[in-house]
């Protein structure tokens, strides 16, 4: 029976000795993984001015982009508004001549 015990105490004891181990490794992965994400968020924050650089300058060139395109087609857009005008310009100008040259055909 002693024998038994002893056994069982030994078992115990070493069991006690893997539990800690145990808990000591997974201390040890804690306190590794936090310095981890420490470290890569330490890398990240430095990396924001980058990030905003970068997407300030596609932002910037995409407005710009856009404004040319606009400037574009008002270009276009006052191009043909001036080519009307000046057409209904003639058209009334050869209408009123009509009319002052014979005025009973109007």
């Amino acid at each position: 029976m002693d024998d038994m015990l002893k056994r069982l105490l030994e078992v115990e004891l070493r069991a006690e000795k893997l539990v800690e181990e145990a808990k000591a490794r997974r201390e040890e992965i804690t306190r590794q993984a936090l310095g981890d994400v420490r470290s890569a968020e330490e890398r990240f924050s430095a990396r924001i001015p980058e990030i905003r650089g970068a997407f300030m300058e596609k932002a910037q060139a995409r407005a710009s982009q856009t404004i040319r395109e606009l400037q574009r087609r008002y270009d276009e857009r006052n191009k043909e508004l001036r080519r009307m005008g000046e057409q209904h310009e003639r058209d009334a100008i050869e209408t009123a001549v009509a009319m002052i040259i014979a005025p009973e055909k109007t």
